[in-house]
């Protein structure tokens, strides 16, 4: 059955919807995207992901005149024409069709390439990785150092999943003046005597929607944490690692470059951490 996609103000069949090949989006990678969570027919973490999108098209001299009211309309038109309870919905904003290949941006007033879809995923809440964790490797961190906008140049991501997988593991983490940044596609942490260390906000990460609640719960919950970087020697001294994303919620690593962590198996505080996170964002989502 085909998906309903959203394309410019249009609802199309996904093998209608067009984008000219001089979009910026296809010839540049300038574009900008944002992936929420759908549960139960409804969106999670809406307002922080709204935000974010806002941040990195204002970041980029980008503009786009939706409106929230029209941000959500969209989206739960794509849920209901698609009927998705559990899965995703993918956003992106491009600067728009220039009419031609050119490094300079677009004359002022090119309307920006909208476009949503929606991906039906099963076990989003009940992924069985969350009970058995995953395993990572370590790989120099060879991206832009605006890592902080939510652009869609995402080759060496894909890149470093594919070496992961190639290695026989499932996803991996960069490294940067000997500290770890962040995962392939997602936020990382340590947990050492009961702290939580995660690397501290800045150009150098993303700043995940599901990180900033994620540390709001864990300090809600009287659980210690520390802002910091830290190698990957110290993770794998660690007695348990995780990671957050928008689609994996919070996911414990075991395995980092060959080496177990803690006992092997998920610890404690990340099954706590993914329990609290999942009951927490269904109360708020749309």
């Amino acid at each position: 059955m085909s998906r309903t996609v959203y394309l410019n103000g249009e609802y199309l069949p996904e093998a209608e919807a067009k984008v000219s090949v001089f979009d910026r989006g296809f010839v540049m990678g300038d574009a900008v995207y944002e992936v929420t969570s759908v549960l139960g027919g409804k969106i999670l973490e809406f307002e922080g992901h709204m935000n974010r999108l806002a941040r990195s098209m204002a970041e980029l001299e980008m503009t786009c005149d939706l409106t929230r009211d029209e941000w959500v309309e969209i989206h739960r038109q794509l849920i209901a024409r698609n009927n998705i309870d559990e899965g995703l919905i993918y956003l992106q904003v491009s600067r728009g069709n220039a009419g031609d290949r050119d490094f300079h941006y677009p004359p002022e007033g090119t309307p920006p390439t909208v476009v949503l879809y929606t991906q039906a995923k099963q076990n989003l809440a009940n992924d069985p990785k969350a009970k058995t964790g995953i395993k990572v490797i370590s790989l120099p961190d060879l991206r832009w150092h605006r890592r902080d906008i939510k652009t869609v140049q995402l080759l060496y991501p894909s890149m470093a999943k594919m070496a992961a997988e190639a290695q026989g593991k499932h996803d991996a983490w960069f490294v940067e003046d000997g500290f770890v940044t962040e995962g392939s596609s997602n936020n990382v942490y340590i947990v050492k005597d009961g702290k939580i260390i995660t690397r501290q906000l800045s150009h150098d990460i993303l700043h995940g929607i599901t990180r900033a609640s994620l540390l709001k719960y864990a300090a809600e919950a009287q659980m210690e944490i520390e802002e910091r970087p830290f190698t990957i020697e110290e993770a794998q001294s660690a007695d348990e690692a995780f990671f957050t994303s928008a689609s994996a919620f919070v996911m414990p690593v075991v395995e980092i470059d060959n080496a177990a962590i803690g006992d092997g198996t998920p610890g404690r505080v990340a099954a706590r951490l993914r329990e609290i996170y999942l009951d927490e964002s269904l109360k708020s989502a749309i």
